[in-house]
């Protein structure tokens, strides 16, 4: 639920840019290598290319880090981890938070952090890894990173239960008033296009709810450990990143303070028929929804909808 997949983003058109390699080894994603975006950083403020010394260091001054993705784009996982490696280098990074661990992993996850260092293969069993929702070779690499450097990793999501409470109960009044009724309108209209309007609209609401409370708790495990000096680091979603809808409406939520500077960084697949960044303003609202964009191969090119109606057709 609410893993939305997107394509993003506003600026000027594109002038001299070819593509670029990754920072360690080569590219995973088999598709569009030759795209003239691919490889490159932008900054959405003034729609500049730049490299990637000017965003390690608004990275390293940063309080709160989100590092966005598609979930099964191996080279997104690749990035997000050079970027870990590159804060460990600084002595910066701080903590470590993934969406891809819920509230009923904590007590294990506290276990793993007071033991010794585990093999991979027992680090997965201990924690009592998803495997069907989260691929284990995307994602046990950047927990060991973190882990085996001593720094703190924490849970940033509801668990199964807790989501199907809120989905069939009330959301807490102050998570609610976080989003206006236009930002309500239209996270209700991204979960319909990211449900291939297949989704009836009388769960839209409950949809909106859980996804406003798995946000409120990727903020609250942000910033439970803010006193720690650092870079306070969330994996997530690129649509949790969002400034517009996502995780960074909520960071002051609890405890009222200046949640410091935040940096919301999308790691995004590039499409074949969209050459310049300006092309990929239209599947966005009018408010910049991240401060960077790093350009990389994609995946596939299956009709994710067209497949879903399929199935449903078969059915």
């Amino acid at each position: 639920m609410g893993r939305f997949l997107f394509l993003i983003l506003l600026v000027p058109a594109l002038s001299a840019c070819t593509s670029l390699p990754p920072p360690e080894g080569p590219w995973a994603s088999p598709l569009y290598h030759e795209h003239p975006l691919v490889g490159s950083l932008w900054r959405v403020e003034d729609g500049q290319q730049v490299d990637e010394a000017l965003l390690m260091q608004e990275m390293n001054e940063s309080t709160f880090l989100i590092l966005g993705e598609k979930h099964d784009n191996p080279d997104h996982h690749a990035l997000q981890l050079h970027v870990l490696k590159r804060l460990l280098d600084a002595s910066s990074l701080a903590t470590v938070s993934f969406e891809m661990l819920d509230s009923s992993q904590e007590e294990a996850l506290r276990a793993v952090a007071g033991g010794p260092v585990l093999s991979d293969a027992a680090l997965r069993t201990q924690l009592q890894w998803d495997e069907e929702g989260w691929d284990w070779s995307f994602y046990g690499p950047l927990l060991q990173e973190a882990l085996g450097a001593g720094v703190p990793v924490h849970t940033a999501n509801i668990s199964r239960e807790q989501m199907m409470g809120v989905y069939g109960g009330e959301l807490d009044a102050a998570v609610e008033a976080r989003l206006n009724e236009m930002q309500r309108q239209r996270l209700e209209q991204d979960i319909d296009e990211s449900h291939c309007g297949m989704l009836p609209q009388s769960q839209f609401a409950a949809m909106v709810r859980v996804q406003q409370a798995r946000d409120s708790v990727m903020a609250q495990s942000l910033q439970s450990t803010v006193d720690l000096a650092g870079v306070h680091v969330l994996i997530a979603g690129n649509f949790h990143a969002r400034r517009d809808l996502g995780v960074p409406n909520y960071l002051t939520l609890d405890n009222g303070r200046d949640h410091g500077r935040l940096l919301s960084v999308a790691f995004l697949e590039v499409h074949p028929d969209a050459l310049t960044l300006q092309e990929y303003l239209d599947s966005f609202s009018s408010t910049l929804p991240y401060d960077y964009v790093w350009f990389t191969p994609a995946v596939a090119t299956e009709d994710y909808c067209a497949s879903l109606r399929g199935n449903a057709a078969d059915q």
